[in-house]
């Protein structure tokens, strides 16, 4: 086994540097970082896990509490959290808490028993109101969901910005009926549909509020909701979805009720999936950087874990309007 004073001696540097390397110290030189970081890939080092843990008191799993791992975005999130926890020498914990604050305070009890070195938790908004209050004393990112009066790193989408631009694309392409539908358990439906009403606004669009729709983020309950909304007298000519699940089922729906995309209706949303880009028409989204999500969440935590003192930090990223066919501007559905 490969022990820490021969990278050192390969590197040529102290052991006190490659410990200082290996624990994501910001208080390392770029290019004596990268010798380091070439010497462990040449000697393929590993660090002694169980040794480090006895030393520090503290284990080398991190915590990965996620609201629901069918969801592709958080899938996305998960893989890249495990491969920076990996190239770190640390492994992941994952729970699933379907979006259930119980089973949220439970986990987090769980990731205290198991001493973990830190969690990073996209919580409810029922949880993030006693958040500040929990019991729990070890460094946390939250992702996906904002947490007002709580000093805590967090890793956002520009989401109100990335809602206001989907609605804004859909009435420069004629649609003026949009439906919305918004998940009720997170403050990332409370955004989204901040950006929705925003624009409806700018462009003259009265707010109607048989077309805004709050549901559990689920394909069930979206497809129920969306069915019921397509029964209206004057029916959407558009749909709005906040996430994949609720796009789904509202997808389900309108092929239920046998209305062509987009001769009948628009259908956009949120979060690329594999199926976004196999149906026909492929369907108009906001893209979010999933993997800079996960791993931006991974490199503040560790940072957070080597320095625990260093101010928080909320870093907001841009989703990307992906135009398809499922938007057809409403003059060329004619031709």
């Amino acid at each position: 086994m490969v022990s820490i004073k021969e990278v050192a001696e390969e590197a040529g540097v102290s052991t006190a540097t490659v410990s200082r390397v290996l624990s994501s110290s910001d208080h390392v030189r770029p290019e004596l970082r990268q010798r380091v970081m070439e010497a462990v890939e040449k000697l393929q080092y590993r660090p002694n896990l169980v040794a480090r843990s006895l030393r520090s008191q503290q284990s080398n799993t991190i915590g990965l509490i996620v609201s629901d791992i069918r969801n592709p975005f958080f899938t996305s999130i998960s893989r890249a959290v495990e491969d920076s926890a990996y190239k770190q020498g640390f492994s992941v914990l994952l729970c699933n808490t379907d979006e259930d604050p119980e089973k949220e305070k439970i986990y987090l009890q769980l990731m205290r028993d198991t001493n973990v070195a830190g969690v990073i938790f996209s919580p409810t908004r029922q949880i993030m109101s006693d958040l500040a209050s929990l019991p729990f004393d070890f460094p946390m990112v939250i992702v996906d969901r904002s947490v007002p009066d709580v000093d805590v790193d967090t890793v956002l989408l520009d989401n109100v910005e990335s809602a206001y631009r989907l609605t804004s694309h859909l009435i420069s392409n004629g649609f003026r009926r949009i439906g919305a539908l918004f998940g009720e358990t997170s403050t990332t439906g409370i955004q989204r549909q901040r950006g929705y009403e925003e624009a409806l606004k700018a462009h003259g669009i009265p707010l109607v509020p048989e077309y805004i729709k709050h549901l559990q983020p689920r394909v069930e309950a979206s497809y129920k909701i969306a069915t019921s909304m397509l029964q209206l007298p004057h029916a959407p000519d558009a749909l709005l979805t906040s996430n994949s699940l609720i796009m789904e089922g509202a997808l389900q729906a309108l092929r239920a009720c046998n209305l062509s995309i987009p001769e009948d209706i628009a259908l956009v949303g949120f979060d690329e999936t594999p199926w976004t880009l196999l149906v026909q028409p492929a369907i108009t989204i906001i893209a979010q950087p999933t993997d800079e999500i996960g791993k931006t969440a991974a490199d503040l935590l560790f940072q957070r874990i080597a320095i625990p003192t260093r101010p928080t930090r909320q870093i907001i990223l841009k989703g990307q309007l992906m135009v398809r066919g499922s938007s057809t501007p409403l003059h060329l559905k004619a031709m």
